[in-house]
C-alpha cells in the first residue's frame, strides 16, 4: 500500500440514493503542482517485513523497495494489513486515500513496520494490530483509546500482486481487520482525501458514483468476500481463518 503526493480537504455531504443516506465527504482540493511532501518521502524508508509465501518473516526492506516493480516484473513479497471500520449502525468506511491517488479503497491500509518495536510480533496477529492501530490514529485522527487492541478482530489473510503501474506496485499478504464502534474522525489531510460511511443496503448502488477506481486489494476483497463478511459482523468467530492465506484475483 504505497504512499506519496499530497491533497487538502474540505468538508462536504450528499446522497447516494433517493432515501436520506448521509455520507460525511472530505472531498479533494488539488494542487495545480503536486510536489512528493518531504513527510510522506520519509515513509518511504521505513523497513517493511518481508515474507516467504507462508507469511514466515525473511528480511526487511524499505517500503519503496517493497513497491518497485523489477525488469522482470518480480516485486518484493512483504506484510500488510487492511482495515475495514464498521460504526455502530453496521455502516462501512470507505475512503479515498493518497496511497493510490484518485482511488477508493477500505478504511485503512498500510503495513507493519521494524520502526516500531513489537510490530512483528506473530501471536494472534498482535504485531499488525499494533501497526493497525498506530494507523487508524494517524490516517483517521481517531484517539488511540478508542482503539483498543482487542476489538481489532484479526479475520484472515490474503496474498495478492498486481504489477500497478509497471513502475510501482504491490505484492502482498495482506492481514484483514475488522474493527466496530462510533469513534471520533478526524481524517489526516496528508492522508485521506474522502471518507464515506456506507450501509449495507446501499453498496450496490454506492460503488457506481465513485469518482475513481478501487485499490486492486479493495477490488478484490469487494468481488470475493465483502458482503460474506458484512453479512457476518455479529459471527465473526465463525467465519475466521487463520490457517489458510486466501488467493484472491480480480
Amino acid at each position: 500500500h504505497f504512499y506519496c503526493i499530497t491533497m487538502l480537504t474540505i468538508i462536504t455531504l450528499r446522497r447516494i440514493t433517493s432515501k436520506v443516506v448521509s455520507r460525511s465527504l472530505f472531498s479533494t482540493a488539488v494542487k495545480s503542482k503536486r510536489n512528493v511532501d518531504p513527510v510522506q518521502e520519509s515513509f518511504l524508508e521505513e523497513k517493511c517485513f518481508l515474507v516467504d509465501e507462508k507469511d514466515s518473516i525473511i528480511g526487511q526492506a524499505s517500503k519503496r523497495d517493497c513497491h518497485l516493480v523489477r525488469k522482470d516484473g518480480d516485486i518484493l513479497l512483504h506484510r500488510a494489513f487492511s482495515v475495514f471500520l464498521f460504526n455502530k449502525k453496521r455502516r462501512f468506511a470507505v475512503t479515498e486515500a493518497i496511497t493510490y491517488p484518485n482511488m477508493y479503497t477500505n478504511t485503512c491500509c498500510s503495513h507493519p513496520v521494524a520502526d516500531f518495536a513489537g510490530e512483528d510480533e506473530e501471536a494472534d496477529a498482535i504485531g499488525v494490530r499494533r501497526a493497525a492501530r498506530r494507523r487508524l490514529n494517524y490516517e483517521l485522527g481517531i484517539p488511540l483509546e478508542q482503539i483498543p487492541l482487542e476489538n481489532l478482530n484479526y479475520i484472515t489473510r490474503i496474498y495478492y500482486k498486481d504489477e500497478g503501474n509497471g513502475k510501482w506496485g504491490e505484492h502482498e499478504i495482506d492481514y484483514v481487520l475488522f474493527f466496530q464502534g462510533d469513534v471520533k474522525v478526524k481524517p489526516n489531510s496528508n492522508e485521506i482525501s474522502e471518507i464515506s460511511f456506507v450501509p449495507r443496503n446501499e453498496l450496490d448502488d454506492y460503488i457506481p458514483t465513485l469518482s475513481g477506481p478501487m485499490t486492486p486489494w479493495f477490488q478484490m476483497i469487494l468481488k470475493h468476500r465483502l458482503r460474506f463478511w458484512w453479512d457476518n459482523l455479529d459471527n465473526l468467530e465463525e467465519i475466521r481463518d487463520h490457517k489458510n492465506i486466501l488467493k484472491l484475483k480480480l
